[in-house]
């Protein structure tokens, strides 16, 4: 029988779509992060649960044939990427069998093979934001980096490749800030300490850059130092934002901001049309992949210009706006007002006069717009990881909309929302992957379902 922390051998036969490579031992699944399929290795045993374990490589006894170097010292303990140690197209295999087998296996499709998924021309640099914690070690040492898998403990990285090279020169600046003139940093224990994370954004279209400093306090010590030295840095700084954090609270950003160098947004450019981005507003991480998946829904929607198209959970529009000038009309659906003022003004930006936006639960939306008779066409839905509930299914298909678009962040709510749709009369036309988020575990889906005639 496993216990802690016995050391075994095991091959890896399976890779999670979490990016857990798979060995078998006495019996019971061993799950070990950052192997290959084909990995021979001494495992030593972290916990051991009913019918499965989960364990830490102790030794590469033999490597498989697909695993490469990563290129990232950081990789193995920070929590940002999972596939980094194998290539690019093994990852993009495994996100493809992920969606192939969740759809079939809880989804209940056959004779269904979606298409290959779309991947990121280039893998690394893609993010247009991250937040990076910042805090200290045991030793007093100070930490700027991100998460380690499942902790809150910072793992420091000078140099991620997520991110573009510009995030990396300007988090040097800001360390040697906090450094020269000991700024205090956060204690999540304690809750004392000034700065709590180093938030940033770049509009990959437009380059101009927006640092976003959290903090738990409404003013920063030397705060001109800092903005010299950042604008200095690099001229597509246009945008510092001190955002107040006071709360006892894993959430990075607080409800205020007080902008103190430039303007209080950055603008960019996405599916042709303009958005401004400030600290709160929501805005899809990769640019040039979220241009080819929402270009992928416009073309499951098939809009002519003659309908309604209904956008749930819709935060700030980019996606039905993206849609709005071939619609008749547009009615987007979210429950954030923030995102709904969000919304409203990127219509107004873009000379969209087509757009209505709603401020409410989508569940609740969907029901009233079916009591008034609403009758879409099409109705595209973005839901958050959870999926959709059922009583949002429900009221969607009482409106009976022709055509029904799904894009997915989870593949496994996915299907289980898709077997729902299809037993309320939606079937399954075509569905596509997308990987928005290289090197990690997530992958995006669109669906396109019809209702029956």
């Amino acid at each position: 029988m496993l216990k802690k922390n016995d050391i075994i051998p095991l091959e890896i036969s399976e890779i999670t779509g979490q990016g857990s490579g798979i060995g078998r031992a006495d019996g019971m699944a061993v799950f070990i992060p950052h192997t290959a399929v084909g990995d021979k290795i001494e495992a030593r045993i972290l916990k051991v649960k009913k019918s499965y374990a989960f364990a830490k490589t102790e030794t590469l006894l033999e490597p498989s044939p697909i695993r490469t170097e990563p290129d990232c010292k950081w990789s193995a303990k920070c929590g940002g990427c999972v596939f980094r140690h194998l290539s690019y197209e093994e990852e993009l295999k495994i996100k493809q069998r992920r969606v192939f087998d969740a759809l079939t296996r809880i989804g209940g499709l056959e004779d269904f093979i979606p298409h290959d998924i779309i991947g990121c021309d280039d893998p690394d640099g893609y993010r247009n934001k991250t937040q990076l914690p910042v805090g200290r070690d045991k030793n007093g040492d100070l930490l700027m980096g991100f998460y380690g898998s499942h902790s809150h403990r910072i793992v420091g990285n000078g140099d991620c490749r997520l991110q573009p090279d510009e995030f990396n020169i300007l988090a040097k600046v800001v360390r040697e800030w906090i450094e020269e003139f000991n700024i205090s940093v956060y204690n999540e224990e304690l809750h004392k300490g000034l700065l709590r994370h180093l938030y940033m954004r770049k509009g990959f279209s437009s380059g101009e850059i927006m640092v976003c400093l959290v903090a738990n306090g409404d003013t920063l010590p030397h705060e001109k130092e800092l903005i010299n030295r950042l604008t200095s840095c690099n001229k597509n700084v246009k945008s510092i934002v001190l955002n107040i954090n006071r709360e006892k609270t894993n959430v990075i950003l607080g409800k205020e901001c007080r902008t103190i160098y430039g303007s209080d947004h950055i603008t960019d450019k996405l599916c042709g049309l303009r958005f401004n981005i400030s600290p709160l507003s929501f805005y899809q991480i990769n640019h040039d992949q979220t241009e080819k998946l929402y270009g992928l829904a416009a073309r499951y929607a098939g809009l002519s210009g003659k309908e309604l198209l209904i956008d749930l959970y819709c935060g700030a529009g980019t996606i039905g706006l993206s849609m709005a000038k071939k619609a008749k009309k547009l009615i987007g659906v979210e429950i954030i007002p923030q995102a709904i003022e969000n919304a409203k003004e990127n219509a107004m930006l873009n000379d969209i006069d087509n757009a209505e936006f709603v401020c409410a639960d989508a569940s609740q939306a969907a029901k009233q717009l079916a009591e008034r008779g609403t009758s879409p066409d099409v109705v595209v839905i973005d839901p958050p990881r959870k999926g959709c509930d059922n009583s949002v299914i429900e009221a969607i298909a009482v409106m009976s909309p022709k055509k029904i678009v799904y894009v997915s962040c989870d593949p496994e709510t996915l299907a289980r929302d898709l077997k729902i749709f299809d037993s309320l009369g939606y079937s399954v036309e075509d569905v596509t992957p997308v990987d928005m988020f290289p090197r990690t575990a997530h992958v995006e889906t669109v669906v396109w379902m019809s209702g029956e005639e």
